[in-house]
């Protein structure tokens, strides 16, 4: 009679409540040593290499905005956004949402957390909200600590922008926090490809390291000439075009479309990891995931995900081919030249002139087509030619182009020495390499009203 009533009362016990559920999960997560590590890495390391960086006289100028790490504090936070998205960020996410359910295979601690909290359901949203509290913890980390060490370092100053434009030191403010967001929806989508792998690998170690294995997979195809519509079907794009926003016009056709689809991949990855969840038999000591199972429970959907989003992507933005074109790099070159003469007009204080003033143009070839060249390659052409107010002869200066699969452009002057070439010029705050020497510039990959 009395193992009875222990019974009813076990069963009609309350369960315990999310917000309840949540914290201790969170206090379980942070206790680790090695999330405690990350946390102070992500809040202090970004600080001292951008700080350390902002001293040096050789910048990282093969990164987009190194080239601008000694002219504004705004800067610094780019640099460190493009690391984070090509490594930092897989590598954390790996670390937090790929850990959280193995953690408990490995210990043996899944009965005893079921006894405690009597609802399968309530540990998962715990399990994953705390996961997502420390992820997000940990990007706001990258975030302040490369501000704090940029502004500090070099100072509150505008930014110059990937097409030449300069922006104000708080309309660079804002971008930069805006930039920093929008990376939040491909880091869910790898946090909830975290907790797939968490949850059908259990104690194996490529749950762990499945977020990051998918991050380098998604960098590798994002290096090969495929069609763009793949490529922004790809979860991980919106890694790459936030740089979207530094161009004027801002290019928020890419970037809107790679946040949607992460979004999608991150919703659909944590229902599956959640149905999956529900799915196994904790009764079992010897049963610690999926197994064999996972390939057609976890990797087919995904598959099959992207097999659907690609001719979605395709129909909705109406990308075809690489996006690459000759009148598009012809008018980014074009643009930011224009914008960049206007910079060394001021800095070597010559007569002031506008960009309509200029009236740049560029005429590119690719290799040994000179008519409709189009695909990325280091074998770009571009002979720009511009005027100036007073004098009919135009002037014209030549580069050399490498433009990468995602749009990217470096454009390297190669003559005339006195337009392009390396010499140093004198700015408010110091000497600095001649602006139309080297610059950056991004192609819009998707069709423009103008193309």
């Amino acid at each position: 009679m009395t193992a009875t009533l222990t019974a009813d009362r076990a069963v009609r016990a309350p369960r315990v409540p999310v917000g309840r559920g949540y914290r201790f999960e969170l206090v379980k997560v942070v206790s680790q040593w090695r999330i405690r590590l990350l946390v102070l890495a992500c809040w202090i390391a970004p600080a001292v290499f951008v700080a350390g960086v902002s001293q040096q006289s050789t910048l990282p100028v093969d990164t987009l905005f190194g080239r601008w790490m000694l002219a504004t504090g705004w800067a610094g936070p780019l640099v460190i956004l493009g690391f984070a998205g090509t490594w930092a960020l897989p590598l954390l996410t790996s670390l937090v949402a790929g850990d959280v359910f193995a953690s408990e295979d490995r210990l043996g601690t899944w009965r005893h957390l079921l006894v405690a909290v009597r609802s399968p359901r309530r540990i998962f949203v715990a399990k994953a909200l705390a996961s997502l509290t420390v992820i997000l913890l940990l990007v706001a980390g990258l975030a302040c600590s490369s501000a704090i060490g940029g502004l500090a370092t070099v100072g509150h100053r505008p930014l110059v922008g990937l097409d030449g434009h300069l922006l104000s030191a708080s309309d660079a403010a804002g971008k930069v926090l805006l930039a920093w967001v929008c990376v939040l929806g491909p880091t869910l989508a790898l946090a909830a490809i975290g907790l797939l792998g968490s949850v059908v690998l259990g104690r194996s170690p490529m749950g762990l390291l499945l977020p990051a294995l998918v991050a380098l997979a998604m960098q590798l195809a994002q290096m090969l000439p495929l069609p763009v519509a793949v490529r922004l079907a790809l979860p991980g794009y919106a890694f790459i075009a936030w740089n979207g926003l530094f161009a004027d016009p801002v290019q928020l056709g890419p970037l809107l479309i790679g946040i949607a689809v992460s979004l999608v991949w991150a919703v659909v990855a944590t229902t599956l990891a959640y149905l999956l969840f529900l799915r196994r038999d904790f009764t079992n000591l010897t049963d610690d995931g999926l197994g064999h199972r996972a390939l057609t429970l976890g990797v087919v959907p995904l598959v099959g995900l992207l097999a659907v989003s690609v001719p979605v992507v395709a129909a909705a933005s109406g990308a075809s081919g690489s996006g690459i074109e000759q009148d598009k790099v012809e008018r980014s070159v074009a643009t930011a030249f224009a914008h960049l003469y206007r910079m060394q007009t001021d800095q070597l204080h010559r007569p002031a002139v506008t960009e309509a003033q200029v009236r740049a143009s560029a005429a590119c070839h690719k290799g040994s087509v000179t008519a409709d060249a189009q695909g990325p390659g280091n074998d770009w052409r571009c002979v720009v030619s511009w005027h100036l107010p007073g004098v009919e002869a135009p002037g014209t200066a030549v580069y050399q182009l490498d433009v990468t699969a995602d749009g990217r452009f470096m454009a390297d002057g190669d003559g005339p020495k006195e337009v392009n070439g390396y010499f140093l010029v004198r700015t408010p705050i110091g000497d600095a390499p001649n602006p139309l020497w080297q610059f950056d510039g991004n192609v819009e990959l998707l069709p423009t009203s103008k193309g």
